[in-house]
């Protein structure tokens, strides 16, 4: 078995989660290349250093030029704010590197094109971490969509809330600046439902949105007594109508008080429906039409037997696993890219594909109209 050397670049809570997903890999699944958790890096050189040994890391670094230019590295997984993405992923891609990149893959559409062109111009290996992909449960009702056991889709629901930035006196953070982040609570979480959508109903093709800023001006991070001004949606809500002829809604927003993490999805089809609650990341609620009158009903399937997706790498039948184990099934996926050459589902393309949808819905929020995709 081979062994790959990892750099991280960028150490707060992606760094933990990617990093916990390597060891993890090395621990309990059984990839045909082994990653080696070579170097983080990071801007403070105290802080990353605190990271490097928190998470298990040989080695720190503070200048990512650096890290991309080694001839040792073989692996760049990119998890800094968006405003950075494109300018490491593409010296990643002439450096020759595998890229992971976290979503969404940038802060516009035509930093996602280049990206995009450089790893294929490359021809290296490449993806981007929609860890929700890879939860057994939602590979489970992928599989059910795609047997044909729910008929003709008609509707797909995502929702996704959170409440942590709803007390105004919560400080100017990165993500509330467009500059860094890009977008708000559209890039930041309504990008996992719609990639969840794309995955499991099919391409969007027309968007109409409404997005929102509730609160204006926050106070300064490093001096409370200044404000300055949000410039971020803190929510956002779409219509969606997809290729395939179903229609969806999709929202994102953080300033649902009493919701941490909902990320919900439900699917309507002819014959059956389907519902996932990131909050229950084992079940799967399903419902068939063809089941007898007297039983029908939604049922709830704990995915933790060994023919679910992944879950013979684990624990005995009904032995759950958690949110982590998302980022573990991502890393393990790469490094079976890396071993036969081939990009992981989800890659850039479906990063760019996404960032497209992303920019149809911002364009639908300021022109009040239906926009094409």
């Amino acid at each position: 078995m081979s062994k790959v050397n990892v750099a991280l670049i960028g150490s707060a809570f992606m760094g933990k989660a990617h990093s916990n997903a390597y060891r993890q890999v090395k621990a309990f699944l059984d990839p045909p290349v082994t990653p080696e958790l070579k170097v983080i890096c990071g801007r403070n050189e105290a802080n990353v250093k605190a990271a490097a040994d928190r998470y298990g890391w040989q080695e720190h670094a503070t200048d990512w030029r650096e890290v991309v230019r080694r001839k040792d590295i073989d692996i760049i997984d990119i998890v800094t704010p968006g405003d950075s993405h494109k300018e490491i992923a593409v010296a990643a891609a002439e450096a020759g590197k595998t890229i992971l990149c976290e979503k969404p893959l940038a802060n516009s559409l035509s930093e996602a094109e280049e990206m995009l062109n450089s790893v294929k111009a490359a021809g290296v290996v490449h993806m981007i971490c929609h860890n929700y992909r890879k939860v057994p449960a939602v590979m489970l009702a992928r599989r059910i969509i795609e047997e044909g056991r729910l008929g003709e889709i008609y509707h797909y629901r995502g929702t996704y809330l959170q409440d942590w930035i709803v007390d105004p006196n919560f400080p100017l953070v990165w993500r509330l600046r467009e500059e860094k982040a890009g977008s708000g609570a559209l890039g930041d979480i309504l990008s996992h439902s719609l990639d969840l959508a794309r995955y499991l109903v099919g391409e969007i093709v027309e968007v109409s949105s409404v997005l929102n800023t509730f609160i204006k001006e926050r106070p300064l991070p490093d001096d409370q007594t200044r404000k300055g001004s949000v410039t971020v949606d803190d929510a956002a809500a779409t219509l969606v109508r997809f290729a395939s002829g179903a229609i969806g809604t999709i929202e994102g927003s953080r300033f649902c008080l009493g919701r941490r993490n909902y990320n919900r999805f439900e699917i309507n089809g002819s014959q059956g429906s389907l519902a996932f609650n990131l909050e229950r990341l084992n079940e799967l609620e399903v419902y068939f039409q063809t089941d007898e009158p007297d039983v029908q009903g939604f049922r709830t399937v704990n995915a933790t037997d060994a023919d679910h997706p992944y879950m013979d790498a684990w624990w005995p039948p009904g032995h759950i696993i958690g949110y982590e184990h998302s980022f573990t099934h991502i890393i393990y996926e790469l490094m079976q890219g890396v071993h036969t050459g081939e990009n992981p589902k989800p890659d850039f393309q479906d990063g760019f594909r996404n960032q497209q949808v992303l920019d149809a819905i911002q364009r639908a929020g300021e022109s009040k109209r239906w926009e094409r995709v």
